[in-house]
This record gives C-alpha cells, sequence and structure tokens, in this order.
C-alpha cells in the first residue's frame, strides 16, 4: 500500500485534494474499519520541569532549522541528508543527499536557497562540526544571517527539524531500499514535494 504510515487527518486532506469530499468522521470511520491504524509510540513519564517556550517566527522566511539524517544504499554505503525547514510555514526548502557533506556543501546549498526564498534572519541548528566549521561561520559573517546553536544533548530545542527529521524517516526512508545515491535523491525530492503541500 502506499503511503502505509500517514495518519486519518492527512490521508483526510489527500482526499478533499483528490475532489472527494467527506466528512472527517467518516473517513477516520473508513480508516478504523481497514485497520489502517499506525502504531503510536509510548510516550515516557517525564518529570514536570519549568522550560523556557520556543518563541515562534512571526512570518515566512524569518527563521529556519537544518539537520542531517544518515541512512544506506543496498550494498551497504553510508549517505547522508541534509534537512532545511522553514519554522514558520512547516515547509521542507531543501534536502540534499551526498555520502559526505561539508561546511562548504552546506553553505552551498543555503546560496542555492537564496534566490528562490530569500535570506532568513536566523538558522537554528545542532554543533555538528558541518555546522561549526570556518566555513559556516564565514558564510553566516558575509551574509548577517544569524546561527543559533542548541544546547548540546537537548535537540527538543531544534524541534522543528526534529519532527521533520522524524516523518522522513518514517514515511521515507524506511519504506524504501535504496541501489543508487541518484535515485536516493530522486525518491527523495518525490517526497519532498509531494509533503509541502499537504503538510
Amino acid at each position: 500500500m502506499v503511503n502505509r504510515r500517514y495518519g486519518y487527518k492527512r490521508l483526510h486532506v489527500l482526499l478533499r485534494r483528490d475532489g472527494i469530499m467527506i466528512n472527517h468522521k467518516r473517513t477516520y470511520r473508513l480508516y478504523k474499519e481497514e485497520k489502517l491504524l499506525v502504531r503510536q509510540r509510548k510516550k515516557r513519564r517525564r518529570r514536570a520541569i519549568g522550560r523556557l517556550p520556543i518563541v515562534m517566527p512571526v512570518r515566512p522566511g524569518e527563521r529556519w532549522s537544518m539537520d542531517f539524517v544518515a541512512d544506506q544504499l543496498m550494498d551497504g554505503r553510508r549517505f547522508r541528508l541534509l534537512a532545511i525547514v522553514d519554522d514558520y510555514t512547516r515547509q521542507c526548502l531543501a534536502i540534499h543527499v551526498d555520502q559526505s557533506i561539508s561546511g562548504r556543501r552546506v553553505t552551498r546549498v543555503l546560496d542555492g536557497l537564496h534566490g528562490r526564498y530569500g535570506r532568513p534572519a536566523a538558522i537554528v541548528t545542532d554543533n555538528g562540526t558541518e555546522f561549526t566549521s570556518n566555513a559556516t561561520f564565514k558564510w553566516s559573517k558575509d551574509t548577517g544571517v544569524d546561527l543559533k546553536f542548541i544546547e548540546p544533548g537537548k535537540p527538543s530545542q531544534n524541534a522543528f527539524i526534529e519532527s521533520f527529521n522524524g516523518r522522513l524517516r518514517d514515511e521515507c526512508l524506511n519504506e524504501h531500499v535504496f541501489s543508487s545515491l541518484p535515485e536516493a535523491r530522486t525518491i527523495v525530492e518525490t517526497w519532498r514535494k509531494h509533503y509541502n503541500p499537504v503538510s
């Protein structure tokens, strides 16, 4: 089955987009009858602690998030995906797929997005070596884009991209076996284009 990891709300949006106008309750009832329920992970109980709320951007293009995801080809060779998300619209601006992605490559991908989306005021990221490289710091200084680094070991401070990465892995990477890097690029880009209007 195609898109078997989609929840009923997402499938309801797809049905409406295809011109099938039914009530969301009916979509849910059919979803249950067909036993399409996606098994949810059990949430761990956590101690209640005071957290600072994540400050939401107020317009598109104000703040982006970026992070890496890793996977492997059929022959065992590893590859990486650099995902960049607009925190306001939640759209995925790019997913760059390659075996090795350096700090210079990160800046080239960001420059490629400039023509389509402009430059954000800030980009939130973790403390990975590619994001803390001299090339990235120089790019930040030259463009005036503020790099905001989360505290080590606290991915929840970069919640937008972490949530996106989970969906990317669940709906795309775990559903395909990639025989080559070009095939992975094609499948991932097709998924990205499909994800944006639906999300």
